[in-house]
């Protein structure tokens, strides 16, 4: 019996030392997520932005992008967020961005928006086969791209469960086991989609984390939503005319002033928030 004793109390002490690395790993990827030292804020990282300041950083701050043409011709694809659900002008940050972008001798026109609520990389993918897809994206010289946030939210069933957001429970552990996978999608639709368009430049938005005015979903969702962010830069940085555009400093402190009655979707503050931070990075 003390044998048995023992080797449960190792197995415990092992167990609780592989957990706080596991957690203090987390936290360090967290950190140099949000706060990099020395990355430009076109590759997807950004200074610490205090609450006091009033606008950010202009994110060119790194190598130049190619530069654009006068005339932009905009393709949208993704899931809800492209598509604009939770704006009740109907605009979202497609139609925002583009608008913001016509004036001072340049003309943007939006060819067309393939967003579909509910988007997965998993649904995506396939639909890059499409002639009509690969129509409008060919005609663009800007594509901006939404996918992502039903893979980690509602890919884990986490949407679906729960009734309201003070129900909701987000395991990392369970989280994060859908993020390899999900992000090697990403990655073959980004490749998929320079090969349609090797020119265009091409918009990816990060992600943000909808429910980080939740205590007990705080840690959680910051550790996979910024996982799913770096995944992201990381595929990004590979094209010279990619661009990652990221969104978690944005709704980290007003998911209350940007978020829509649903508790997920942007409202059209919200939505301009992130076409202002597009446009920045473009212009």
């Amino acid at each position: 019996m003390k044998s048995s004793a023992w080797i449960w109390r190792i197995t415990a002490s092992v167990s609780v030392i592989v957990t706080i690395v596991l957690i203090l790993g987390f936290v360090y990827a967290f950190k140099d997520i949000n706060n990099p030292q020395g990355e430009p804020l076109l590759s997807g990282g950004e200074p610490e932005i205090s609450d006091e300041e009033a606008a950010p950083a202009k994110p060119d701050q790194g190598p130049s992008l190619p530069a654009l043409p006068k005339d932009l011709r905009v393709t949208a694809i993704g899931d809800s967020l492209a598509k604009g659900t939770g704006d009740n002008s109907g605009s979202g940050f497609v139609r925002r961005s583009v608008d913001q972008m016509n004036g001072d001798g340049r003309t943007a026109k939006l060819l067309a928006n393939l967003a579909i609520n509910g988007m997965t990389t998993e649904g995506l993918l396939p639909k890059l086969d499409d002639k009509g897809i690969q129509y409008a994206l060919k005609q663009a010289n800007v594509i901006m791209l939404s996918i992502g946030g039903n893979d980690i939210f509602q890919g884990s069933d986490l949407m679906e469960e729960a009734t309201s957001p003070d129900e909701l429970e987000l395991d990392p552990a369970k989280l994060m086991g859908a993020l390899p996978m999900a992000s090697e999608r990403l990655q073959a639709i980004l490749e998929k989609i320079r090969l349609i368009n090797p020119e265009a430049r091409i918009v990816y938005v990060g992600l943000y984390h909808p429910f980080s005015d939740l205590e007990e979903l705080l840690i959680p969702g910051n550790i996979v939503v910024s996982a799913w962010n770096q995944a992201a830069m990381e595929i990004v940085n590979r094209d010279p005319n990619m661009t990652l555009v990221p969104t978690f400093d944005l709704f980290q402190h007003k998911l209350g002033e940007y978020l829509s009655s649903d508790h997920f979707h942007p409202n059209g503050a919200g939505y301009q928030a992130i076409a202002d931070r597009i446009v920045q990075g473009m212009l």
